[in-house]
């Protein structure tokens, strides 16, 4: 297996093996140096986490490992899987300098339930944070085995030995006191289980972390040469559509599956209200699921896209204070001005490039499912328990996904192929249309942020009352200098139920939505304090870190300060996720007569501590600024009932290259700080920067997110 491989799998290997014991591991692989990687429950310690319905793995004494072998190669087996997010080349890296082995001799296995020990899935930008330092401890402990090895070999004391480039060597002599790392795995079987954690280098000393890399899927996924699941082809395979009812909630009541039937080579799968046609080509399954004629019972539409936030704050769920300190009321009495607002955002698809596809094969008792998911552990689970097998004798294998976003912790598609294959006894895939993949998704909840505040006489914030419905409480705490306040989220989180729709995690949950809140009513404050944004929000700061990276973002801005509304269409924001803080800068234009607006310039500051892959990570800045202008400019979701409106990107508008700004990322140096999460701190911040712009544009001010055409004339009028 080689490092050019990226993700070395045969997508083509049914062998399905015994339950993933670390006995079962050693066997299988044979000699070597192995080091087990135990993480505990580090997957659910991010707030909110948890995908949606996902219950904690099965016990496990060991997460991941990595292996030397007797070649001198280095695998790192992980249930992680890449997603466009970079770890495919991020996390060699870190073991590599750990390691002190060259780069090109690390390979990564990801996402494979027969290959790589249970994890609870990739989400929450936690791979780099939480697993990255668990797989260096590792290789430090690799390393420290190697040395012993090596001096004993050598008949030279380890501490005059130095680990270096793949080798080990005395530098007294290092002509002939010197083994490479195949040559001290040779003939050995020695595993390892990381418990202290053992001394690692000085960030200091990192020639490898650090430095920028191309991608290493990034050649295959250019040229097409990349697998997906709707890549894998299996012989015989068929493939299956779905009868689909026209509403959440709707039940069948009649289902005529003759005219389908009737087609040469069509076979039908029925099981109460699951039914599916399949062909071995995809357009006869398609014709045919044409002819299906189905009757449905459709429940009346009590809440659409206009009333939902009526009905969010009707419902009055409890909630739980988030943070709290000082007396509201004392801080009330000594405000000289008061602001009070609601702050809605609607409901927002993941829209990924890849739709849910699984293959499933199905022989016997055994099943192989190739699936685009963030979650293969869990999936193989639900795909057990739906065709009545053991998990162990499921294999679940992720290829690339082409996009997540937290939309792909539930795969259900993978479900209903196996469920097909099962019934057929062939390989099966399913691949959901656009159609399929807006109906069936996890939105973004639509959510409401009622909020009051105070300043004094100086400009300074007085009380913060801080109340958000069911975005959920991420990015909820408030980071300025507040004496008085009080946060509370209401439900306790995003995946509590009172929503129409089915909702789940969407790129740093419930952050959009309160980064927005706060930072549209902080720039409120500031224009009725007379003060430029920046200026008032430096006032009304005192933590360092996210003072230097305004002053930082200000810096390479060029910003000027000017009370709003300037006329010059300049807008900031801050905020914090995933343990980065972030604040970021535009220049706006708007069109008043059309209602659009053109986002000419962007500039984003990160602190994210230790940043692995600076490539990677201004790659993730720039992804996430322009995924973020679609909620913030015109993604929403129109719904009446149970009923999806928006079925493909006709009437659900994405970002388009037009709308790209020039993007400028600086990444604020912090070498000896942790990793932090980089995917999704940059996006939280472009609904309010963008308000904001918008308002030191044209002195209109809004409140609801997406800031479409219509929102923006009608706020216009009201200047």
């Amino acid at each position: 297996m080689r490092a050019d491989d990226a993700i070395a799998l045969d997508f083509r290997d049914n062998m399905v093996l015994e339950p993933q014991t670390r006995r079962e591991f050693l066997k299988r692989l044979g000699g070597g140096i192995i080091i087990f990687v135990t993480l505990g429950d580090l997957a659910l310690a991010q707030e909110g986490e948890r995908p949606r319905g996902r219950r904690p793995g099965p016990p496990a004494d060991f997460n991941a490992f990595l292996r030397i072998g007797e070649d001198g190669r280095v695998t790192c087996f992980t249930g992680k899987i890449e997603m466009g997010q970079g770890p495919i080349t991020s996390l060699p890296q870190m073991l590599a300098e750990e390691l002190e082995t060259p780069l090109s001799t690390v390979d990564i296995v990801m996402g494979d339930t027969e290959l790589c020990p249970y994890d609870m899935g990739t989400f929450g930008s936690m791979t780099t944070r939480s697993f990255g330092p668990a797989l260096q401890a590792a290789a430090a402990e690799a390393k420290a085995v190697l040395l012993e090895l090596a001096a004993e070999a050598l008949k030279v004391p380890q501490d005059r030995l130095v680990a270096k480039d793949g080798a080990v060597f005395d530098p007294q002599d290092k002509d002939k006191a010197r083994l490479t790392y195949g040559q001290l795995a040779k003939g050995q079987k020695i595993a390892r289980h990381v418990d202290a954690k053992p001394a690692l280098k000085a960030h200091s000393a990192y020639t490898i972390v650090g430095k920028s890399l191309v991608r290493r899927d990034g050649h295959d996924k250019v040229t097409g040469k990349a697998l997906y699941s709707g890549d894998i082809r299996e012989p015989g395979m068929l493939y299956a559509k779905l009868l689909r009812p026209p509403a959440h909630g709707a039940k069948l009541k009649s289902a005529d599956t003759s005219a389908a039937k009737a087609i040469a080579g069509v076979q039908v799968v029925q099981d109460g209200e699951f039914v599916a046609v399949l062909h071995e080509f995809p357009d006869v399954a398609d014709a045919a699921l044409d002819r299906v004629k189905a009757e449905f019972d459709t429940p009346e539409a009590k809440v659409d896209d206009k009333s939902i936030f009526d009905h969010l704050l009707q419902s009055n769920p409890e909630g739980r204070s988030v943070a709290e300190g000082g007396d509201l009321a004392a801080g009330r009495k000594l405000a000289s001005k008061t602001f009070e607002h609601n702050y809605l955002n609607s409901y927002v698809a993941h829209a990924a490039m890849e739709t849910h596809t699984a293959l499933a094969k199905v022989v016997g008792d055994k099943a192989t499912v190739w699936a685009s998911t963030q979650t293969p552990f869990a999936v193989q689970r639900e795909i057990a328990e739906a065709i009545g097998v053991p998990a162990k004798n499921v294999r679940v294998i992720t290829p690339f996904v082409g996009g997540g976003f937290g939309g792909k912790s539930r795969t259900t598609q993978a479900i209903e192929a196996a469920r097909l294959s099962k019934a057929t006894g062939k390989p099966v895939q399913v691949m959901w249309s656009r159609a399929e993949e807006f109906f069936y998704d996890t939105f973004r909840p639509a959510a409401v942020v009622k909020l009051s505040s105070g300043i004094d006489a100086e400009g300074k914030m007085v009380f913060w009352d801080y109340d958000v419905f069911y975005a959920g409480e991420r990015g909820a705490k408030q980071f300025y200098a507040v004496p008085n306040h009080r946060t509370m989220s209401r439900p306790s989180g995003w995946q509590a139920g009172g929503q129409p729709l089915a909702t789940g995690a969407w790129r740093a949950p419930g952050n959009n939505t309160n980064t927005f809140a706060r930072e549209s009513h902080i720039d409120i404050m500031a224009a009725a304090a007379g003060m430029d944004p920046v200026e008032f929000r430096l006032k009304n700061l005192k933590d360092a870190r996210m003072i230097h990276v305004l002053k930082t973002a200000a810096d390479r801005f060029g910003w000027t300060p000017v009370k709003a509304p300037s006329k010059r269409g300049y807008g900031v924001a801050c905020g914090m996720d995933a343990g980065t803080y972030v604040a970021t800068m535009v220049e706006a234009d708007v069109d008043t007569k059309k209602g659009t607006v053109q986002v000419k310039r962007v500039v984003c500051a990160q602190d994210m501590g230790l940043v692995v892959n600076p490539e990677g990570a201004t790659i993730q800045v720039e992804g996430a600024t322009t995924m973020g202008l679609g909620y913030a400019l015109s993604e929403e979701v129109h719904f009446t009932g149970g009923q999806v409106v928006d079925d493909n990107f006709d009437t659900y508008e994405l970002p388009r290259f037009s709308w790209v700004p020039k993007i400028e990322t600086v990444l604020v140096e912090s070498k000896e700080s942790a990793p932090q999460g980089g995917g999704e701190p940059a996006i939280i911040v472009m609904g309010a920067v963008v308000a904001n712009a918008v308002f030191d544009r044209t002195g209109a001010r809004l409140f609801q997110l997406p800031m479409t055409p219509e929102r923006i004339k009608a706020a216009l009028e009201k200047v």
